[in-house]
């Protein structure tokens, strides 16, 4: 700020450029990572001054890197309002310095799609991510790891949309792709890996599910540690995998190991806090500890609320799940509105067929019969 008082004429923009490059050459390591936020974190607001100031004199290289970066970092840490008009910024000064099917244009058209998908806009989300991969296809082998990157991101949203015969041949093309370029044990296999157990576990495929979570498992706590994220990941959908085939006991201590590991990396109101919350809720109902249960469901509840707002299907997820232990424990009088409310989440976000959708129907359905509402009353209230 003094710098920029100091100077006038030619000498402002000379300054800037310097600026520009010292933020950036320091502003280094995968953002999305959290063992490079205690680098990224103090700079984060010096990259966002230098690289306001910079757009606004047009010059477009390096900051769209850098805007590119903070964004995905913005991201990573839930500030989703923040980080997408970066990851916009970043793509448009690109789109006008670059061809159409540039790579560095997927890059950020891949960045503004996961940051879309986390936030439900999945429409434009899936566009953003077939655009990207048929620059990728345009621009790289059809073995490349970047073509695996792309397949990946794209069949996570088809599995979340309910289009599992889509999704899984992409997943097994991307995890062929990675093994081959990267080796076994590369942290993206794992990925991989997670992503096509995932979409077996939806599909009840559960003994093809299962080696391939415990693989992903040993490789993220070889090559991040036992107390990453990404190990956390994969003690949850191994916990969650594990509870679906009634392995309570076993399922319990993963998920507390994920939850510990997650209040470390990212603080107490993280969303990635909220999905073990939820689900470690879940063993304990199952297995007899509502009160327990209870108070975790509350505390995933308030973390979705303030991290994605009052309408997405996450929050639907977690009102659904609360309701059904308030139904198990009597209370159906205060599960009614809740159901109802993520029953409406779901089909507005995800449609009535979906699997979500469904089950929110069947459980709202099984609260007004409790409640005793007549069939003219429930016919009423499940077609509002």
């Amino acid at each position: 700020a003094v710098t920029r008082h100091e100077l006038q004429g030619d000498g402002v923009r000379e300054r800037l450029v310097e600026a520009l490059r010292w933020i950036t050459m320091a502003f280094m390591g995968e953002p999305a990572d959290v063992r490079n936020w205690p680098v990224l974190d103090p700079l984060a607001s010096h990259a966002h001054t230098v690289a306001r100031f910079a757009d606004e004199a047009e010059i477009a290289e390096p900051t769209t890197i850098l805007l590119s970066r903070l964004g995905v970092l913005l991201h990573a840490k839930a500030a989703y309002s923040a980080s997408e008009p970066l990851l916009r910024r970043a793509l448009a000064i690109d789109e006008n310095s670059h061809d159409p099917n540039h790579p560095i244009i997927a890059i950020h058209v891949n960045n503004l799609a996961q940051l879309l998908k986390a936030t439900n806009h999945l429409a434009e989300a899936e566009l953003l991510m077939h655009r990207a991969l048929k620059i990728d296809e345009a621009n790289y082998s059809a073995n490349h790891s970047r073509i695996a990157d792309d397949l990946n991101n794209l069949a996570i949203l088809l599995k979340e949309t309910n289009r599992l015969a889509e999704a899984e041949p992409m997943l097994r093309r991307g995890l062929a792709i990675y093994e081959a370029t990267l080796g076994p044990d590369d942290p993206r296999v794992a990925t991989s890996l997670n992503n096509l157990a995932q979409a077996l576990h939806v599909m009840s495929r559960f003994d093809e599910a299962e080696p391939l979570m415990s693989r992903a498992l040993a490789i993220a706590e070889t090559h991040s540690g036992l107390k990453h994220p990404m190990v956390a990941i994969q003690l949850n959908n191994l916990a969650m995998l594990l509870e679906a085939t009634s392995r309570h006991a076993e399922a319990e201590p993963l998920l507390r190991r994920a939850l510990a590991i997650n209040e470390t990396s990212y603080g107490s109101e993280h969303p990635s806090l909220s999905i073990v919350l939820d689900n470690l809720a879940q063993v304990l109902r199952v297995t007899n500890r509502s009160a327990e249960a209870e108070p975790l469901m509350l505390r995933a509840l308030k973390i979705d609320m303030q991290s994605y707002g009052a309408k997405h299907p996450d929050v639907a997820i977690c009102l659904n799940n609360l309701a059904t232990l308030f139904h198990s424990t009597n209370r159906t009088i205060k599960a009614e509105p809740l159901l109802r409310r993520a029953r409406s989440i779901f089909i507005q976000s995800l449609g009535p067929e979906h699997p979500y959708s469904q089950s929110a129907s069947t459980n709202y359905l099984a609260v007004l019969q409790s409640l005793g509402k007549s069939p003219t009353e429930i016919q009423a209230l499940m077609a509002s």
